[in-house]
C-alpha cells in the first residue's frame, strides 16, 4: 500500500482504531497517488487489509470489477462495478471480506486539495465539497470509465520526469475537473446557497480545528475566540457550508468519534467518555441518547451484532 503505518497508538490490545499516515513508498515524493487494488493485496502482512483502519489522507475507490461489501464508519456499503467510494480523514473504514473484486484507489493528502495561498472561490467549495461527497457513488459505465480513465491519466502523469511542483498542479487541476464533473453529474451543487467566499475560509479552518481538539472543546465559544470571530458569524458560516448549526456540527462530531470507539475497540463506556472530554459518563450517556437515540452501551451490543465480520478482522 503506498502509507506505511506510523504505528499503532494504542498501549494494549484493541484501545484505538489503527491509523495509517500517508507515506508512499520508496522515493514517491507526491501527495497524490493512484494504483490499482491488486497492488494493496501485494503490499504488508497478509491479511493487512482486511482490518479497520482510519487514515490521515483522502481515499476514493472505484470498483472495476467483482462485487464487495466494504464498510465505512460502521455502515456497510455494497459495492458493484461503478461504485465509486470516498473515504475521509478519520473515518473508520474496512475493505471487507471479499478478494474476488478489482479497481482502483486513489490516496491524496487533505494538504494537496488546495495549493498554499489559493484563493478562489470555486477552488475552496470544491475542498469544503470533498468534505461533503457522497460515501458513494454509483456511476453508470460511461461515468466508470470515465473516472477510471482520469484514475490511469493521473498515475500515468505522476510518473512523468518534471518538477513536483509543475505535477502537483497538474494533478491538482485534473482532480477538480474530475470532482466537478461528478458534482455537476450527481447535483452535488445547488443544493442551497453557496456561501460566500470568506464564510467558506471561516467554516474550513473551524472545521480543521474541530479535528483537532473535539474531545477537549465542546462549546462553539471555544472555536469562535481561536478563530478571531463571533460566534454568530461562525454560526452563519457553518449553517451556509454544512448545512447546520455550528453547535450541531460539534455534536456530531463528537458523537461520531464515540461510535467509531465504541464499534472498533473494547474501550469502556467510562474511558470513552474520559477520552472524549466528559467529566461525568453520565452525562456522556445523556449526550450520546440524545445524539444518536440509544445508550453507548445498546449501540455497541446493536452493531457489534449486526457487524461480526468487520471485528472479526
Amino acid at each position: 500500500m503506498a502509507p506505511k503505518k506510523t504505528g499503532r497508538t494504542r498501549t494494549d490490545a484493541n484501545t484505538d482504531i489503527e491509523r495509517f499516515d500517508y507515506r508512499p513508498p520508496g522515493t514517491y515524493g507526491l501527495d497524490l497517488e493512484v494504483f490499482p487494488m491488486s497492488d494493496l493485496r501485494q503490499r504488508g502482512p497478509e491479511g493487512e487489509v482486511l482490518r479497520t483502519h482510519r487514515y490521515a489522507f483522502h481515499m476514493l475507490v472505484l470498483v472495476t470489477r467483482g462485487s464487495c461489501t466494504q464498510v465505512i464508519d460502521f455502515e456497510p456499503v455494497p459495492c458493484a462495478p461503478g461504485s465509486l467510494l470516498a473515504i475521509r480523514p478519520g473515518q473508520a473504514h474496512h475493505f471487507g471480506t471479499a478478494q474476488d473484486w478489482e479497481g482502483w484507489v486513489m490516496l491524496l493528502r487533505p494538504e494537496f486539495l488546495l495549493a498554499a495561498g489559493a484563493a478562489a472561490a470555486s477552488d475552496l467549495r470544491l475542498v469544503v465539497g470533498l468534505e461533503r461527497f457522497p460515501v458513494h457513488l454509483a456511476l453508470g459505465d460511461g461515468e466508470a470509465r470515465t473516472v477510471a480513465d482520469a484514475m490511469v491519466l493521473m498515475r500515468t502523469d505522476a510518473a512523468a520526469t518534471a518538477p513536483a511542483q509543475e505535477l502537483h498542479a497538474l494533478l491538482r487541476y485534473q482532480l477538480y475537473a474530475l470532482l466537478a464533473r461528478l458534482a455537476i453529474a450527481h447535483g452535488q451543487r445547488g443544493q442551497r446557497e453557496p456561501a460566500n467566499h470568506r464564510a467558506l475560509l471561516r467554516f474550513e479552518r473551524f472545521r480543521q480545528l474541530l479535528e483537532q481538539r473535539f474531545a477537549q472543546w465542546h462549546q462553539v465559544a471555544d472555536y469562535a475566540g481561536p478563530l478571531g470571530c463571533t460566534q454568530k458569524s461562525l454560526a452563519r458560516a457553518t449553517s451556509a457550508a454544512a448545512g447546520m448549526s455550528a453547535k450541531a456540527f460539534i455534536a456530531a462530531r463528537l458523537c461520531l468519534e464515540a461510535k467509531r470507539l465504541l464499534l472498533h475497540t473494547g474501550v469502556p463506556v467510562a474511558r470513552i467518555a474520559e477520552r472524549l472530554g466528559f467529566d461525568e459518563a453520565t452525562h456522556f450517556s445523556k449526550f450520546f441518547r440524545r445524539e444518536a437515540g440509544c445508550t453507548p452501551a445498546e449501540f455497541r451490543r446493536q452493531q457489534v451484532a449486526a457487524l461480526p465480520e468487520v471485528n472479526a478482522g
